[in-house]
């Protein structure tokens, strides 16, 4: 027997949380990754998710590499210091290709989740589309390592992507 990796507790803390709130019919889950990569011995989780009724999807991706497995594994031969995984959000919607469109995305992220956190955009668009509506993919990495025991502000992040998917929603219609 063998105790479960800190990406592993940290995977089914985000889960649970995520599909509670798909239960109670706060959120719909649209979709789930769970990928081993054995070229780079490296680990990624992503879940995506909705309000009921739009089209605006939430995704809450955590990757762990080789490093931060044989830090928690290889412990105290390695330092345990890089124990843990990385945590990003992103939000996908749909709107007009104006900048005052862009500008309230970027206050309303900032607001819900701090000025300080470095919040990117990144458009496609058809040129050859008779719509006039763009593909905006809102990135916000959290530039540090979560650790086992800060898991509870996985799930706390999950209220936090449902707040920003409700006033995005007002945003973009």
């Amino acid at each position: 027997m063998f105790d479960p990796t800190a990406f592993e507790n940290m995977k089914v803390v985000v889960e649970g949380a995520v599909y509670d709130r798909d239960l109670s019919g706060e959120i719909v889950v649209t979709g789930r990754n769970d990928w081993i990569n054995t070229a780079t011995m490296s680990r990624r989780y992503e879940i995506y998710f909705a309000l009921p009724n739009s089209s605006l999807t939430a995704c809450l991706k955590l990757d762990a590499g080789l490093l931060n497995l044989a830090a928690e594994l290889m412990a105290p031969k390695v330092s345990g210091d890089d124990a843990g995984c990385t945590v990003t959000i992103r939000f996908f919607m749909e709107h007009q290709n104006k900048q005052y469109v862009y500008d309230q995305i970027q206050q309303t992220l900032e607001k819900i989740w701090g000025s300080e956190r470095n919040i990117e955009q990144t458009v496609k668009i058809n040129p050859l589309s008779e719509t006039e509506l763009v593909h905006n993919e809102a990135v916000l990495p959290f530039n540090r390592l979560i650790v086992e025991e800060q898991i509870d502000d996985l799930a706390e992040m999950v209220g936090y992507m449902i707040i920003s998917l409700n006033s995005l929603q007002k945003v973009v219609h």
